[in-house]
């Protein structure tokens, strides 16, 4: 609301003084609620006093429909055989007519005028029509992150020299023409919108598809077309038949049985294989046989799945049973054909009489089942053509099969096999287990082919013998369709012509008759007369045999008197039948053998069936009577049943003969209520009275009372026959409403009961066939009787209907004008040209008498009286008037009323001619007082009344309701559809406001979606009005017209603000916006439609997108324009939308953050974005993005430009915020469909266009859902119903293929590349107009005063959008928009927006780092500018060049994947511009720009090795170090790698050196503190951390370059303040504590408490106090237990080590390493760079020779090393901490002799003492120091015993004096020093050096301190064994007297020697005078530096 009010303040006065001139409802402006509707225009009335301006063109047609909008349409149904099924004789009865008219009429079909335009190719095809393939998006992914990006050898060294001559041999990318060139402004602004502008998506919604919510734009499906029925289709091929004998024909019948409901589903269908041979031997018997008989193959209908096909085999009667005749076929084998020669030939001559005897008869043999769903299954599928082979039924099918038949047995009473023993059968065969084994099996061979029958299968036959399209040759072998006999009821509309009569003999009981009957044959005729030449040639023929035949006989058992028959006689009915037509039974016995005078067949008895009953036609099952005589005279009026006098019957008139007759016909509809009803309709057709129904007379003046009844008892008819007749009666009903008839005289009027009656069925066929209905709950066989068949009848009964057959014409029907007012004398009788074909063919009728009859009509026709009833006008009085269950019928299903009203009014205005008329005339005031009572009343009131009822039904309502009026809208006056639009609105909102239900908006969004689906919907918007005070009309056709400025501004705020003026000129748009507004209102309760109104919008804008008739970029501007104001909602909405930026992984740096969020906090979103209320999903948050963009898109430029220069400050930076909301919303993620792979495998995937990469990407992809299918899936309820056929789209079919393509789920890659590739054309057109917005915005601000804070923000979106993946073609645009900007502004960013500037050069960096080269072009032409730029402001670049600096370390420190490679490209296309810039050439400039690329290259070398050091921590950290070492001079640079650094020690747990990367930090910002501001308690630089550590002193800042930290941009992070030094010591401090290092902890709260003290922080000194106590205790508690790090020394040699060849280190290990466990790990490491063989581990500590090493060898050589300290550091060092830390010198021995061995005898023993000192102290910020000096000291061999004594002394020494006292090492140290057996023991020492003076005068010292030792060792061990005494308990008494017998012994041996002094020393001849340290000046000294 605040946009709103805003705007709304701002024209607040200047509104007050326009209003009296201009527009006086203007007041209302700010007062109708947007909740409530706004008076609609009259819209008609409007098209007349505001004519187009505009001649022609594409926006002449956005002002009205087109002329020919709509058009009835009779198009020929097609018919799917090739001659029409219409019975042949010719006078048939008005019921026969009727149905034959009903089947063959053409189709009468409305068409809407759809928009003028070839359909557009499917979405798929379509994109790559206009889709950029090749978009290459700057996100690379890491094909190996083992890769390694050159090996060593090719690594620049790190030397300046190396560096530069790399940089100087890299080829630069191409440099951008005229980039240095100096164009004005504009110049460039326009060159850059031309490029962005040129190749661009015209429709941006076909990137992307609509919300899964509803179907794009909501238009009734299309209904299918009425048709045939048909079930799931098989084609049965029958191949071959064979026994293993062949001796005679064999006929054979194939149907389908369902088991489960025991029940025979298909006609037979007769074949025989037979081969011409055995076919000749019938020949006496056969006619010729017509081609439709010889077919072999069939297709079978199956509508309820489950069945077994069943096969029955007959062959020609002979003498003897079933039994005795297939024993032949049972005993010989086709193998042994050769044996069995005679038998056979006997046999088959046996065969031949009795073919040539009785031919004509057959006899059954043998039967067989098949499991059709075994066939299945075993199959896979139908889908291959399976060739059967069966074993026994049931297994699986193989090659050809082999079936057990069993044959009909009838000997015992037990093998009859009835129907229900068959199906006992059947039911067993299914079983595996072989209960057929008792059966009599009969081995053959059938060879069948089974399949689903293809689409359109040529050369077929129906079941009534039509052949079906296509039929190319008469001749062909057909197939034939056959009848399927449906187990339920199946509901569809008869459409063809067919009368069939089946009739099925039974059984038949002669057991009681007299006389010889045993073979008994029934002969069945038709008959239409008594005389036997009457019998009818109707009956169809079986196989090879006339298409009809006279009589059929059937199957004939042998010696049976009750006989069982399985035939089935198949009878084309005549279409009108009469009394006389009857079924006459002849029943014969047949003499098989031949006896002489006994005649073949002898007649035993009569029986009949006549045809109608009291008008219908008799089926059913029947149980006759045998008359034993010939039936006498007229007997076929009467059924057999009456005992006729003077008959004899068999059994005494008792029924014996049980037969079936059953009729599938669509003239007969039996069903006694229909009939009825017909018979009445035509009685009164015809005029016949007295009618004749039933057994009852209906006189004329009674048949009023009966129509009546009969329309009301139809109600209680089956549903099933109505459902077969629905088309007809529902005509029949029009006719009786539209034409009362008269009876005796009288006009009756059936209106009400007609229309109950509808109602009634309409509700019934709704009720019990749910399963056929669209999504909008239409029946589909009432929408499409609606559709195609429902026309008005003829509007006179002399007037032939309009099209092609009418619905019957008859003169006995009244016409009476229902009110006088009505005009009566419309010119009815215009006849159209209705030939779809040819137009010049008139549909009007031909014959001279009609031309006759309807010219004298046309003359009749004026007279008042002859107004015909309007079916919709009668309709709609009929339902205004209806009450009780009627009304509620016809609410229940208000759709089919509304849509027969519409269908009605349009036929009646086209064929009245008055849909040229205008609107406001075509309709009396009655009609539309009714329609509005309707509306009003009955669907507006009712619904909210029944709301709390049914909801279903409510919702039901409204949609008919909503499609009613999009109908309206069609042909009605559109203000009135709009005053009845308002109507509803104002209803429901007094409703929602009474009940508080919000479901009501739910109904009312529901009903403006739909009518907003009219496809005239832009038109209905008058989108060409512009919003000027009606007071002057001179709408402009461009936005800028000469207005005065105020009235201007007026129309443009207008224009973007749901005023009044905008709600009621775009009326609908209006209402959806307003809608939107109210649902988005952060207020409102309506959160829950958020998603549904926003589909409704989106879905529009979609449709008006993808439209071709606003292809015109000038058509679309205007269609944009409605929706102008969502600009300003969305603006509203913002705080709500869906958070994108939280998503992606955003990259902005800390300090733009801050900046954008404007604290020091950093957040990473603008301030606007601050969370309110419920937030919106993401999927809506995106729609409802998309739908700003496009009105951004397609608005005229000045228009918005204009507009945004009135919005205020804030607004313009809400805008803002909304766009950079949008590039999030819209950035391409390429982990939109793998985001799930990612999370189920761990893995990152790579998108790369390599090979490899795509087959892994395959796997990935496949192997698992996306994230976005598995969102698609969850929407996509089992109804399906959000996607009906494509259909459902009146005039945008094409916006659903995409979509389903998207629903698979199992996507192939093309598919999933496909949308890829889409998601990055949307990515892209979406960036391109967030890019000319901007554009837009900055042209408009940069003539305002405020310009500077909406440039800051059109620069943090251009920004964002670079730092999201974006196309290449996008980045070209948007640096091009960049460079323009900075060259318009260029204090924008070096003054004001500093932050930027430094965002800016990191995002140019990155790109310059990208694999696409135009992308790296662009960047780097940009950089260049940019400093060049920064140059020209002030002749230096320093903040550039230290903000590029700073962006190329933290791109390196954080990206893991970005190529150095390319990075050096864009390096020196840099360069090249540096080299051709003539205009600088003369300025210090280039040779700065080159400076700052080769230091840039030496960070870039030095992170390349980063990348490979990856496993090695000790080099990564070297370079790290090394890197920071090169910022000394960036501090802010400086302090990250330090934090990187710190950060790396901590994930390896080093501790130590953590905390000493942080002191350092710490000292670094002390040190830049210092220089801002002296503050006491503040350490003064880095000399106040000496005592933590002396490393600290490199931190002072003293190079003559250190930059000012005043100066801007320097020292601006956030650690150089007082509490980021703070924050910097704690963690020092808590680091040391970690590492254990207490003491230090303590020294570092030192500098921190000050600062505490000075803040008088108490609760921080307390916590700190408390940490200190903690130390202290710790260093109490652990003293004897610290360790600290293990130190060793590693040389490195070879030349493999690049740079670390011939380097030595001392590496820290952690505590208590052992040498081989490091001498593992390096080996291990090293083998794994450079190859196992290739690493070797120098065993020894020797000086290393290199002429002795292999050239390709890595050489490790690993040495223990001990801190060392001089005698005078230790009186500092005195606890286990101070031996430990600041260490710097380290030292370790090598033992050696004089002859080259390591050891020897004690008096050869020497010792070489290396002393190794490092460059910096440990601990450090690095775990391995460089050694920079070495200096080895080399000992006599009677130093080396001197030292050895002092060290046992000193163990002695220590352990006597232990507390507490360890006994147990006291004894060892003592049983060491003591025990006789000590090889090379003190007592050996002794001996060997003491024994004598030495000869030379420079040992005497050493001889005398050797002695003086001995004497100390002496007086410990006395010491340490008192000691031991006091501590053994009594066991060890005897241990202790052992150890000092010892020591005396040891102490005698030793006393003459340790007595013995040298003389010479005690003269005091010579002058001590220079070294005090002898022990210095006599050793050898040998110093290595």
């Amino acid at each position: 609301a605040e946009v709103r009010k805003q705007i709304a303040g701002q024209y607040g006065g200047l509104l007050s003084s326009e209003l009296a001139l201009t527009h006086t409802a203007f007041p209302l402006c700010f007062q109708v609620p947007l909740t409530e509707a706004v008076e609609p225009v009259d819209f008609e009335e409007y098209l007349i006093t505001h004519p187009p301006i505009i001649e022609s063109g594409p926006l002449r047609d956005l002002i009205d429909f087109p002329p020919d909008d709509i058009e009835v349409v009779y198009t020929p149904r097609e018919c799917r055989t090739v001659g029409q099924a219409v019975p042949e004789e010719g006078d048939n009865d008005a019921h026969v007519r009727d149905c034959v008219r009903s089947y063959t009429e053409d189709w009468a079909i409305v068409n809407r005028k759809e928009p003028v335009a070839a359909e557009r190719p499917s979405y798929s095809s379509y994109f790559v029509l206009c889709l950029v393939p090749d978009l290459c998006f700057s996100v690379v992914f890491q094909d190996d992150l083992k890769r390694r990006s050159m090996s060593i050898d090719d690594t620049p060294r790190g030397s300046w020299a190396c560096s530069i001559f790399d940089l100087k041999n890299s080829v630069p990318d191409a440099v951008l023409p005229h980039l240095l060139d100096r164009a004005p402004n504009e110049e460039i602004d326009r060159h850059n919108e031309e490029h962005r502008k040129s190749h661009r998506h015209r429709e941006l919604f076909a990137l992307h598809p609509a919300l899964d919510e509803e179907e794009p734009i909501e238009r009734h499906c299309v209904p299918d077309v009425p048709k045939e029925h048909f079930g799931q289709r098989l084609l049965v091929k029958c191949l071959s038949l064979k026994f293993e004998i062949e001796i005679e024909p064999i006929f054979a019948c194939l149907a389908l049985y369902d088991v489960k409901e025991k029940r025979k589903i298909s006609e037979n269908f007769f074949f025989d294989l037979n081969s011409e041979q055995t076919k000749g031997m019938l020949r006496p018997h056969i006619q010729t046989a017509a081609i439709s008989t010889l077919a072999r193959s069939a297709i079978f209908s199956i509508t309820y799945p489950s069945q077994d096909v069943f096969l029955v085999i007959q062959k020609v009667l002979q003498q003897g049973d079933i039994g005795e005749c297939a024993e032949p076929y049972m005993v010989f084998k086709e193998s042994d054909a050769a044996k069995n020669k005679e038998k056979l030939d006997k046999l088959r001559s046996q065969s031949e009489q009795f073919c040539t005897r009785l031919g004509r008869y057959r006899m059954p043999f043998a039967w067989t089942a098949i499991h059709l769903m075994n066939i299945v299954n075993s199959a896979g599928s139908l889908e291959r053509d399976t060739e059967l082979e069966m074993g026994l039924p049931g297994e699986n099918p193989g090659g050809s099969i082999k079936l057990d038949w069993v044959v009909l047995n009838t000997t015992g009473e037990g093998d009859r096999l009835s129907d229900e023993d068959l199906y006992k059968f059947l039911a067993d065969m299914r079983r595996p287990s072989s209960v057929l084994r008792r059966l009599r099996p009969i081995t053959a061979q059938l060879k069948i082919d089974i399949s689903p029958a293809p689409e359109n299968p040529h050369y077929c036959l129906t079941p009534d013998l039509q052949q079906v399209k296509p039929y190319p040759d008469s001749r062909v072998r057909p197939t034939r369709e056959i009848l399927e006999f449906p187990p339920r009821d199946v509901y569809v509309p008869n459409t063809t012509y067919r009368n069939l009569l089946y009739v099925n003999p039974h059984s038949l009981n002669f057991a009681n008759r007299q006389g010889s009957a045993r073979n008994i044959t029934v002969k069945v005729q038709f008959m239409n007369g008594e005389d036997p030449n009457n019998a009818m040639q109707v009956i169809f023929g079986k196989s090879s045999c006339g298409d009809y035949t006279r009589e059929a006989y059937t199957a004939v058992v042998y010696h049976t008197r009750s006989p069982d028959f399985h035939d089935e006689v198949k009878i084309k009915l005549p279409a009108s039948l009469t009394d006389h037509h009857h079924v006459l039974f002849t029943f014969y016995h047949v003499s098989c053998q031949q006896k002489q005078n006994t005649p073949l067949e002898t007649p035993v008895g009569y029986t009949w069936i006549p045809m109608l009953q009291n008008g219908r036609l008799r089926t059913g099952s029947f149980c006759l009577p045998v008359s034993l005589e010939k039936p006498p005279q007229s007997y076929s009026v009467l059924s057999p049943d009456v005992p006729l006098p003077g008959m004899k019957w068999v059994d005494n008139h008792r029924g014996v003969f049980n037969v079936e007759v059953t009729s599938v016909s669509t003239v007969h509809t039996q069903d006694q209520y229909l009939d009825k009803f017909f018979a009445l309709v035509h009685a009164l057709d015809e005029h016949m009275f007295p009618v004749r129904i039933g057994d009852v007379r209906i006189m004329e003046n009674n048949l009023e009372a009966e129509l009546k009844s009969s329309i009301a008892a139809l109600n209680s008819s089956q549903l099933e026959p109505i459902v077969r007749f629905l088309h007809l009666l529902l005509d029949k009903l029009v006719v009786l409403v539209v034409r009362p008839p008269v009876i005796a005289g009288q006009i009756v009027n059936l209106g009400q009961a007609s229309f109950e009656v509808m109602a009634s069925i309409v509700n019934r066929l709704h009720k019990y066939l749910d399963t056929s209905q669209d999504m909008h709950g239409r029946n589909s066989l009432l929408s499409s009787y609606i559709y195609y068949v429902f026309r008005l009848p003829n509007m006179d009964p002399n007037f032939p209907s309009p099209g092609p057959g009418g619905l019957g014409g008859s003169v006995h029907y009244a016409t009476m004008a229902r009110s006088a007012q009505r005009p009566a004398s419309l010119n009815l009788n215009r006849s159209r040209s209705l030939s779809n074909s040819n137009p010049d063919i008139s549909g009007t009728p031909t014959s001279p008498d009609d031309e006759v009859r309807s010219i004298i009509g046309s003359k009749v026709r004026d007279t008042p009286q002859t107004r015909p009833l309007l079916f919709h006008e009668e309709l709609a009085l009929q339902w205004v008037v209806s009450s009780g269950s009627v009304r509620e019928g016809a609410l229940q299903q208000a759709w089919f009323f509304f849509e027969l009203m519409v269908k009605s009014i349009i036929h009646h205005l086209y064929f009245t001619d008055r849909l040229e008329s205008p609107r406001k005339n075509r309709f009396p005031e009655r009609f539309m007082d009714d329609i509005t009572a309707l509306v009003n009343s009955n669907l507006t009131s009712d619904p909210v009344f029944l709301f709390n009822q049914d909801l279903e039904l409510v919702e039901r309502l409204n949609t008919s309701l909503a499609f009613f009026l999009n109908d309206l809208l069609s042909v009605m006056d559109r203000g009135f559809v709009f005053s009845l639009i308002k109507t509803y609105w104002k209803q429901v909102s007094t409703k929602l406001y009474m009940l508080q239900n919000p479901t009501l908006e739910s109904l009312r969004l529901d009903l403006l979606r739909i009518v907003c689906s009219h496809e005239h919907y832009v038109t209905l918007n008058l989108p060409c009005s512009l919003l000027t005070p009606p007071a002057s009309p001179s709408p402009s056709v461009s936005s800028s017209s000469g207005f005065s400025t105020h009235a201007q501004d007026q129309k443009i705020a207008n224009m973007f603000e749901l005023s009044v003026p905008f709600r009621e000129q775009h009326y609908l748009a209006g209402l959806v916006l307003s809608e939107l507004a109210v649902i988005l209102d952060p207020e409102a309760e309506g959160s829950v439609w958020r998603l549904k109104v926003v589909s409704v919008v989106h879905n529009l804008l979609s449709s008006h997108d993808s439209d071709p008739r606003y292809a015109d970029p000038e058509v679309k501007a205007r269609v944009a324009t409605l929706y102008l104001p969502l600009i300003g909602i969305v603006m509203e909405t913002l705080p709500q939308l869906h958070d994108f930026t939280e998503d992606g992984n955003s990259m902005i740096s800390q300090t733009v953050a801050m900046a954008i969020a404007g604290t020091s906090a950093p957040i990473s979103r603008p301030s606007s974005f601050l969370r309110q209320h419920g937030t919106f999903s993401a999927e809506s948050s995106r729609s409802l993005l998309i739908c700003l963009l496009w009105v951004l898109k397609n608005a005229d430029e000045c228009v918005l430009q204009k507009w945004f220069s009135d919005l205020s400050v804030s607004q313009l930076n809400r805008l803002l915020d909304m766009l950079y909301l949008c590039v999030s919303c819209f950035e391409y993620k390429v982990t939109l469909y793998f985001v799930h792979v990612i999370c189920s495998t761990g893995v990152i995937l790579t998108f790369k266009k390599s090979k490899d990469m795509k087959v892994k990407l395959e796997e990935a992809i496949l192997g698992s859902i996306g994230a976005r299918q598995e969102m698609v899936r969850r929407k996509r309820s089992p109804s399906g119903s959000a996607f009906g056929s494509q259909e459902n789209l009146r005039w945008r079919k094409d916006m659903t293929h995409w979509r389903q393509n998207s629903e698979r789920m199992d996507k192939t890659r093309a598919e999933l590349e496909h949308e890829a590739l889409i998601d990055g054309n949307l990515a892209t057109e979406a960036n391109l107009i967030i890019l000319d917005t901007l554009e837009i915005i900055v042209q408009t601000v940069s003539v305002t005063e405020s310009k500077e804070s909406i440039l800051g923000g059109v620069l943090k979106v251009l920004l964002h959008s670079m730092a999201c993946n974006q196309s290449a073609l996008y980045l070209q645009h948007c640096f091009a928009t960049q460079r323009a900007l900075v060259s318009k502004f260029p204090e924008l960013l070096f003054e004001e927006e500093t932050e930027q500037c430094a965002d800016l050069c990191l995002r140019l960096l990155r790109n310059c780092s990208s694999s696409i080269g135009t992308i790296r072009a662009h960047a780097s032409a940009s950089l260049y500018l940019l400093m060049r730029q920064n140059f020209e402001i002030g002749n230096n670049f320093a903040r550039v060049k230290m903000q590029v600096t700073m962006s190329l370390s933290s791109l390196v420190g954080t990206s893991q994947n970005f190529n150095e490679e390319f990075l050096r490209r864009s390096l020196k296309t840099i360069l090249t511009y540096g080299e051709e810039d003539l205009e600088l050439r003369e300025t210090t400039f280039p040779d700065q720009v080159q400076d700052l690329v080769f230091n840039l290259h030496m960070i870039l070398s030095d992170t390349v090795k980063m990348k490979e050091h990856q496993e090695d921590p000790e080099m990564l950290i070297d370079l790290m170090y090394r890197i920071a070492k090169g910022y000394q001079t960036s501090p802010d640079l400086r302090l990250t790698w330090l934090q990187n650094m710190a950060g790396k020690h901590s994930e390896r747990t080093n501790h130590a050196e953590a905390a000493q990367c942080l002191v350092h930090s710490a000292a670094l910002v002390a040190e830049y503190l210092s220089m801002l501001e002296d503050r006491k308690y503040l350490p003064v630089g880095c000399v106040t951390f000496q005592n933590i550590s002396s490393n600290v002193l490199e931190e002072s800042a003293v190079s003559d370059d250190v930059v000012s930290p005043d100066e801007e941009g320097i020292c601006s992070g956030k650690y150089f303040t007082e509490a980021g030094l703070v924050g910097l010591l704690d963690q020092a401090a808590s680091s040391f504590s970690m590492a254990g290092m207490y003491e230090a902890v303590n020294e570092v709260y030192k500098v921190l408490i000050p600062i505490h003290e000075a803040s008088r922080d108490a609760k921080k000194l307390a916590t700190i106090h408390g940490k200190l106590q903690e130390a202290f205790g710790k260093i109490v508690h652990q003293d004897g237990k610290r360790m600290f790090g293990t130190y060793f020394r590693v040389g490195l040699y070879g030349s493999k080590f690049g740079d670390l060849d011939e380097q030595e280190f001392v590496y820290k290990e952690p505590a208590i390493t052992k040498l081989a466990e490091i001498s593992h790990r390096l080996e291990g490491f090293y083998g794994e760079r450079y190859g196992e063989d290739q690493v070797e581990v120098i065993k020894d500590s020797n000086p290393v020779d290199k002429c002795k090493q292999d050239p390709n060898k890595a050489y490790v050589q690993i040495t223990y090393v001990e801190p060392y300290f001089d005698t005078y550091e230790m009186k500092d060092r005195i606890t286990y901490f101070d031996k430990n830390y600041n260490l710097r010198r380290f030292v370790y021995c090598t033992p050696f002799t004089l002859d080259g061995r390591a050891h020897g005898d004690l008096h050869d023993q020497f010792k070489r003492k290396t002393i190794l000192t490092t460059s910096h102290a440990f601990p450090y910020i690095k775990t391995r120091i460089n050694i920079i000096h070495k200096e080895e000291i080399i000992s006599m061999p009677i130093e080396v015993a001197i030292e050895d004594m002092q060290k046992k002394t000193g163990e002695l020494a220590f352990a006597t004096h232990q507390d507490p006292s360890d006994a147990k090492m006291l004894q060892m140290v003592l049983q060491g020093s003591v025990g006789t057996t000590v090889n090379q023991g003190p007592l050996e020492v002794a001996q060997v050096f003491l024994s004598e003076i030495p000869s030379d005068p420079k040992l005497y010292r050493h001889h005398n301190k050797l002695r003086l030792c001995f004497k100390d060792f002496t007086k410990r061990c006395e010491d340490a064994l008192r000691k031991n005494k006091s501590l053994i308990g009594p066991d060890q008494k005897e241990y202790q007297r052992e150890l000092e017998r010892n020591y005396h012994r040891l102490k005698e041996a030793l006393q003459p020697l340790i007595c013995r002094k040298i003389p010479q020393l005690y003269k005091p001849v010579l002058q001590v005078n220079s070294h005090r340290d002898s022990f210095s000046r006599m050793s050898l000294r040998k110093l290595e530096l």
